[in-house]
């Protein structure tokens, strides 16, 4: 395969060359088309074949060519542009002889070309520019592939995305609808008085989640920095100084696994509302994402790898407990067990099973046992103080914490919690995070003395949650890799 690719590229800098010989640039940029391939399209329906070849419209044209079939004095392109394909016809005694025999000896599948010329009908009913000019925009100088799709090439294709991109109009689809979540996210926030702005990507603190931060070195400051885990403790300073509805959309970095459902730069659309509790969250959320399915799918229901997804509201809402024990098949009381969870924990492999809190155990047994199976979607409440450091304390039970995940084929899709803004309980967590990082946990939270110091000054009792927007994206787009709605995943070192 190489020694063909080597073959045909050589062949190309041969016509390159033969172009530039003769006065040409093959990469020229002063030529913009007038019309889209969709444009002209749409110009075409409105009139009868009779009407378009009594009242020709004339239209010009650009794209590549995805496909080429020579007739000896005629030829067909098939023209690709960000609207859509559209067929152009290159006939000899139209164009000249000398105009069409640089054609045949310049223009390869791939190359991107101009065509100005009137639309008529073929036999067949496909809807032609008949090239009275054209002109070459860009000489492509390796050849697209012939076979893209399969799983064999499915690494290919996310490190070469360019090259999905043009091949597989599926693949361009996706990406345009992950525009689509992304605007109809930001308008419903907007549109209820959220301010949308933008917060440090570089943090001397890594907070907001507990997870492995990147770190890197600020040259003029000499100091280390944290690529942020989260925009969290950021826009919760924003509600100490006054702004009571905040949300922002951008990247988050964890230094993590990768997979199917995990990248180490991914997006995340985060909210915070003053004088909310994580109950109006949860209201806010079956809104936002039926609202959205709605929009993309003309109803709250869809497809996702062959099972259907309902987001009607209302979501059911179960306790980490009693999903524990309902596809664990425990009694719910014994979950309150501390001797039982580190047995069941054990035997399930836990790490730490025999000196985590019981807390820890409850969660991981959950995780382990029960997540994956929820249909969904499913909120997931009443999580243990122990792994909820930013959490505020239920008012009866303040081992637990006002929380929830919103759980949809197994994954977490959203977490949001009541905000802590006491801060003398948050300085205990933010203690107690201190030394499990003295015991080896490198995704325990930092202390953050100037967060600390915000809640101080009073931040208003207020909710906040996070949506993972390629996970919902893989959702919405029936993609079942998170690589397959990120333009350009994190791959290992070709070679």
């Amino acid at each position: 395969m190489n020694e063909l690719w080597n073959d045909l590229m050589k062949e190309r800098f041969l016509k390159i060359g033969a172009l530039k010989s003769g006065g040409q640039n093959p990469w020229p940029n002063d030529q913009a088309p007038g019309w889209t391939n969709a444009g002209a399209r749409a110009a075409a329906s409105v009139r009868t074949p009779e009407e378009l070849a009594a009242r020709p419209i004339r239209v010009d044209v650009a794209g590549r060519v995805m496909g080429l079939r020579r007739f000896g004095k005629a030829a067909f392109l098939v023209l690709s542009d960000r609207s859509g394909r559209l067929q152009a016809y290159l006939k000899k005694d139209h164009l000249g002889e000398e105009a069409y025999d640089r054609f045949l000896k310049s223009v390869d599948v791939g190359d991107i070309v101009w065509v100005d010329g009137p639309l008529f009908l073929t036999r067949t009913g496909e809807l032609t520019v008949e090239a009275a000019r054209f002109r070459l925009l860009t000489k492509a100088i390796r050849p697209l592939p012939e076979k893209w799709h399969g799983l064999a090439d499915i690494e290919t294709r996310y490190r070469q995305r360019y090259v999905d991109l043009i091949v597989n109009e599926d693949v361009r689809e996706i990406f345009r609808r992950r525009a689509r979540i992304v605007s109809f996210l930001r308008s419903f926030l907007t549109t209820r008085d959220f301010l949308e702005v933008e917060t440090p990507m570089m943090q001397t603190v890594a907070g907001g989640a507990t997870a492995r931060p990147f770190v890197t070195h600020h040259n003029a400051l000499d100091m280390d920095l944290y690529l942020r885990v989260a925009p969290e403790l950021y826009l919760k300073r924003l509600l100490v100084g006054g702004f009571e509805r905040v949300f922002e959309i951008n990247r988050n970095f964890r230094n993590e696994g990768i997979g199917t459902q995990h990248n180490p730069e991914f997006t995340m659309i985060e909210f915070y509302q003053a004088y909310a509790t994580y109950r109006e969250m949860m209201d806010l959320t079956e809104e936002m994402l039926s609202s959205l399915a709605t929009e993309l799918f003309g109803a709250p229901k869809f497809t996702y790898q062959g099972e259907t997804v309902d987001f009607t509201p209302p979501w059911e809402r179960l306790t980490v407990a009693q999903a524990a024990a309902r596809h664990g098949g425990f009694p719910e009381e014994r979950l309150s067990d501390e001797a039982f969870l580190r047995e069941t924990a054990g035997r399930l492999g836990v790490k730490d099973a025999a000196t985590a809190s019981p807390g820890n155990l409850l969660v991981a047994i959950y995780e382990e046992v029960a997540e994956k199976k929820i249909v969904g979607p499913t909120f997931v409440t009443e999580y243990p103080i122990d792994v909820s450091p930013l959490s505020r304390r239920n008012d009866e039970r303040p081992e637990i914490v006002d929380r929830f995940e919103l759980i949809v084929r197994g994954r977490e899709i959203a977490n949001a919690f009541s905000e802590l803004n006491d801060p003398v309980d948050q300085r205990g967590r933010f203690d107690e995070q201190l030394r499990k990082r003295e015991r080896g946990d490198e995704e325990a939270h930092f202390m953050d003395e100037d967060y600390l110091r915000a809640l101080e000054h009073g931040m208003p009792p207020a909710a906040g949650e996070g949506i993972g927007i390629d996970r919902l994206v893989m959702l919405l787009t029936d993609s079942p890799s998170i690589r397959d709605v990120i333009l350009f995943p994190q791959l290992r070192k070709e070679g």
